[in-house]
């Protein structure tokens, strides 16, 4: 509602007018008022005068000035209507509604501006009939209307009535501008039609409403109509009102924070200084004796203004405070001395690790330099080879050796890039990456960093972490390593990087490239005996509880458990057999206080059942057709079956065992070469016309792919077509070509291990490959035969019976 005030009071000059509703026959009849039918019309811009109620208005318009100035002479009466816009300075006809007021001109004032202020008061609503005149001022022709101010119900009228006195008291009482007096002025009207124009008027709602309630004629419609536009005010007001306080809430609760803030900042500086002032002059202090380049430093010294700025209580405190933190923690220049003594080196990775000459060399050749030279880039070295060979261990033992801090940072199934960068630290929960996480916990600006599982880094729509891992194992950039968190560049150049992998196939080629890589071969029956002696009896024996007990395994029991119950490149399945066998003994222990002290053979097959494999598998495979070929496998070398057997058809192949398409494509060739040589190779070419030739590869469950089975299958259909046996106790590997050459494969040390472990006595390879098998150790080759060969025709001449 808007303010009465405006309408009761008019300017100093102006008496007070009391508000008097019209005596009975006025409103009712109309006889005492005598209205003529043509009447000057005042258009009003933002108002609507109801029957009743007395209005001040100041008139600016000459037409407007002019009809009360000619009302006032006359009758002193004047039509007031409505415009349909506001907006519009100058009124048409087309633009007054039809609907008015017939309204008395109480006082007319000459204001000392030259404007004029009317109070009238409006009497009786009419209907415009027609526009007489528009100059010099608007005069039309008017029907006077009668309201119909009878209610069917008086009851409900009376409820109407009060309901409206109720909710507009209720407005009254929710704004703040209307003053308190308009409620007293409400409850002195007694006469309900006039207090439904005195609250239609001071209504604050649209003029096109005000107007709606203006047009009906009957009085019950009109309160009904009046009641909604009240009830959506009185909504509007409690809603503004609720909006106001929750507002004011917020800011004492704002205010009421801040001085019991200040409050406890005056008690700690009381006991003894803020905390958070304590933390910054701390962080300063540690900083003092810090090293670090010029860049950290003056990242400090701007991120310690800031937070000398900051209230502690802001969100932004804690990510500048761990953000220095970090750049704290960090060992800029802070370098572990390494140990030059290349013999004690020595002895600690012989003690740690069995074999493996050609790592321990690459390692001593490392320290030399470094002795020499006295600093230089780190390599990054890749350790390349079958699970359980003890790749992540050896980068430990490279540690203890040269007495560097180590960690290591599992990246297999790594997929997204800001675990080797950071987060920006701007986003919640950010870190910074594993690389400065882990440099962080160590202290050490040069420790031996393993990345294990190169190879099984992910990618995916998260990033690709091999990627990211480019400028980290580059040693021409990762001197300058940006981390997104830090924000500033590391220096990774001292850190010694050793990755791990079981494919190198697996590993992004721009990545590969940045990588020494080293390959680690599987272990002979020899080396596992010896491993097993030296640390995997007494590790078992230590985590059973039998380290005090006397209680050993020999060399040829071992050797037993090795070559019958695992078959593997590693040594983990061993361990887990020793592991079963030293739970057996820690039960007899238990129950018997007693066990005896050396292992036997019998006794391993009562603990681990009998053996899982056997070698006699080779020795019964000797009929025509069939070949013993050498594959390599992720886990080390195996021995693998090719079956061929012949038919009645029109000389097909048919391949089965789930072979690649490159081991069907070697097939094939096979199959080309004897057909387009068979008299070279003393076979009958019509045979290879009259027969189906179905080759097939044992274990069909396991996918097998590979040029390596080259020779091995066409010395199996060479020898089902001739129908002479392959020679005992011999295998082979190697590609062919059409032309009747043998290329070479690789895997060589893993192939040759497994066909020892399988009591293979010859073998026959490309003579390319002569040069792997002489890195083999000499003694885990003892008894075995090898054959080199150029060509296919010297294959099956070694090969067939």
């Amino acid at each position: 509602m808007k303010e009465p005030g405006l309408l009761f009071q008019a300017e100093d000059e102006m008496d007070f007018l009391p508000i008097i509703p019209l005596n009975e026959n006025e409103r009712d009849n109309g006889e005492e008022l005598v209205v003529p039918g043509e009447l000057p019309l005042l258009p009003l811009r933002n108002t609507v005068l109801f029957p009743g109620v007395v209005l001040p208005i100041t008139v600016g318009r000459d037409k407007s000035i002019k009809a009360v100035n000619e009302a006032y002479k006359a009758d002193k009466l004047v039509g007031v209507v409505a415009q349909k816009d506001s907006n519009v300075e100058d009124p048409t006809v087309s633009d007054l509604e039809d609907i008015g007021t017939v309204a008395r001109i109480v006082k007319l004032i000459k204001m000392p501006d030259g404007g004029t202020t009317v109070i009238i008061q409006g009497r009786r609503r009419f209907k415009v009939a027609g526009i007489v005149a528009e100059d010099p001022y608007f005069k039309a022709r008017i029907e006077l209307l009668t309201d119909d101010e009878t209610p069917r119900k008086p009851e409900d009228f009376e409820a109407y009535v009060s309901n409206i006195k109720e909710l507009a008291a209720q407005i009254i009482q929710l704004s703040p501008n209307i003053p308190s007096e308009a409620s007293i002025i409400l409850k002195n009207i007694e006469n309900p039609s006039f207090l439904i124009h005195f609250i239609s008027s001071n209504l604050n709602t649209d003029l096109k409403e005000k107007q709606e309630l203006l047009k009906l004629n009957n009085i019950e419609a009109r309160a009904d109509l009046l009641m909604q536009l009240l009830q959506r005010e009185l909504q509007f007001a409690e809603l503004k009102n609720k909006v106001t306080t929750k507002t004011k809430t917020e800011l004492d609760k704002q205010q009421r924070e801040y001085f019991l803030n200040q409050q406890m900042k005056s008690i700690r500086e009381e006991l003894g200084g803020d905390s958070n002032d304590r933390e910054i002059r701390e962080m300063q202090k540690k900083a003092e004796s810090k090293k670090w380049t010029e860049a950290a430093r003056e990242m400090f010294r701007k991120g310690i203004e800031k937070l000398e700025r900051m209230h502690p209580s802001t969100p932004d405190y804690s990510v500048v405070y761990n953000h220095l933190d970090l750049i704290l923690d960090l060992p800029w220049q802070e370098y572990t001395e390494d140990l030059y003594d290349l013999k004690k080196a020595q002895k600690v990775l012989d003690k740690d690790h069995y074999g493996m000459k050609k790592v321990k060399e690459r390692i001593l050749e490392y320290l030399a330099v470094l002795k020499l030279k006295g600093d230089m880039k780190s390599p990054i070295l890749c350790f390349v080879g079958p699970p359980g060979i003890g790749k992540t261990s050896l980068g430990r033992s490279i540690a203890a050796a040269i007495q560097r801090k180590y960690v290591r940072i599992s990246l297999g199934g790594l997929h997204d890039e800001s675990e080797i960068r950071g987060h920006r630290k701007t986003y919640i929960g950010a870190m910074p990456g594993r690389i400065i996480q882990s440099i962080r916990k160590i202290k050490s600006s040069n420790p031996v960093i393993i990345l294990d599982e190169i190879d099984k880094v992910g990618s995916d729509f998260r990033g690709d972490p091999s990627s990211s891992l480019l400028e980290v194992l580059d040693p021409e950039q990762n001197h300058t390593f940006y981390d997104n968190y830090l924000e500033l560049e590391y220096d990774l150049s001292k850190v010694l990087f050793i990755a791990t992998a079981n494919n190198i196939n697996n590993i992004q080629p721009a990545l590969r490239d940045r990588l020494e890589i080293i390959d680690l071969g599987g272990y002979a029956v020899e080396e596992k005996v010896e491993i097993a002696k030296r640390h995997l009896v007494p590790k078992q024996k230590d985590a059973h509880g039998l380290k005090e007990l006397n209680f050993k395994i020999g060399d040829k029991v071992l050797e037993k458990i090795v070559q019958d119950y695992t078959r593997e490149s590693g040594v983990r399945e061993l361990d887990r057999q020793l592991a079963s066998i030293m739970r057996f003994e820690a039960k007899e222990y238990a129950m018997k206080q007693k066990i005896k002290t050396l292992l036997t053979s019998k006794e391993v097959e009562k603990i681990l059942g009998k053996p899982r494999y056997s070698n006699d598998l080779y020795k019964v495979a000797n009929i025509p057709g069939v070949a013993v070929g050498l594959a390599w496998t992720y886990v080390g070398g195996d021995i693998l079956f090719i079956e061929t057997s012949l038919s009645e058809g029109k000389g097909e192949l048919k391949l089965t065992g789930n072979l690649g398409n490159v081991m069907k494509e070697s097939a094939a060739t096979a199959f080309t070469f004897l057909q387009s040589n068979a008299k070279k190779l003393d076979l009958d070419p019509a045979l290879f016309d009259k027969r189906t030739v179905h080759v097939h590869v044992p274990e069909g469950a396991v996918p097998k792919d590979g040029p390596s089975a080259g020779i091995t299958m066409m010395t199996a259909i060479a020898s089902a077509f001739s129908g002479r046996k392959v020679k005992s106790y011999l295998a082979m590997t190697g590609e062919i070509t059409l032309r009747g050459q043998v290329l070479p494969v690789g895997g060589i040390k893993e192939k040759v291990l497994a066909a020892k472990r399988a009591g293979i006595k010859e073998i026959i390879l490309c003579w390319q490959n002569e040069k792997d098998v002489q890195e083999i150790d000499s003694e885990f080759i003892k008894g075995m035969k090898f054959h080199f060969v150029k060509t296919m025709q010297q294959v099956l001449e070694l090969a067939l019976v």
